[in-house]
């Protein structure tokens, strides 16, 4: 048989045993991982799983479900109370140009994947390179899978203080990484009306967004909206 990269052999990123994952699952009773096919893996990896699957009634039928692991996220709103203001991005999404965004420029909250780090440390990292901003202390928000149907990855939600003696550059991004990144400090009336008129239809940022007027520093009892 042929090696297989990323399944007998290293693949580019030196990954090896890529269809294992699932394999072991037994937290469910009523589901038994039958197989896991390695179907492509670029940057990320796709899967096709089969398994066995007990319905409500009892009865016993056979799934075949894909998906696509990109690893896990976090995402942050960083605010300045005082000011009235929150800090975000906007850049070039193709996925939402190839699906009638008219021009894939997304108007969202700084995210990015944990790659080796934990939540609070990655989502720091990503304030420096995409904001450049030291971001005061965390307050994790939640946890939310965001398209549970197909995309496993699960997003670890923060939101964070500011002021402007702790802007540490101009952020953007890592232009090795192919980011072109447009920082953003908006009043956060403006940002939350945005949500409302389709200006932000980034789900991550609405929920942020929402939740800051909500529960958040510009809910009700403890800042202003």
């Amino acid at each position: 048989m042929t090696p297989r990269p990323g399944v007998d052999v290293p693949d580019h990123r030196g990954r090896t045993g890529l269809d294992r994952a699932g394999r072991d699952l037994d937290r469910n009773p009523d589901v038994v991982v039958r197989d896991v096919e390695l179907t492509s893996q670029g940057w990320h990896v796709l899967r096709r799983t089969t398994f066995d699957y007990r319905r409500r009634d009892g009865r016993r039928e056979t799934q075949q479900r894909e998906t696509y692991d990109r690893g896990n996220g976090a995402v942050i709103l960083p605010y300045d109370i005082g000011r009235g203001r929150v800090l975000l991005t906007r850049q070039f999404r193709y996925p939402a140009y190839v699906n009638d965004h008219p021009d894939g420029m997304l108007v969202e909250a700084a995210a990015g994947l944990l790659d080796s780090d934990d939540p609070p440390a990655a989502i720091r990292r990503e304030g420096a390179e995409e904001l450049g901003v030291a971001l005061g202390p965390l307050t994790h928000v939640f946890d939310a899978y965001m398209s549970p149907g197909s995309v496993t990855e699960r997003l670890h939600f923060f939101a964070a203080p500011y002021t402007p003696a702790d802007r540490t550059g101009p952020g953007g991004g890592l232009e090795e990484d192919g980011e072109d990144i447009e920082v953003l400090e908006l009043p956060f009336a403006e940002a939350l009306a945005m949500t409302r008129d389709g200006r932000i239809i980034d789900g991550k940022t609405i929920l942020l967004l929402q939740w800051g007027a909500l529960d958040g520093p510009f809910a009700p009892a403890t800042g202003t909206r």
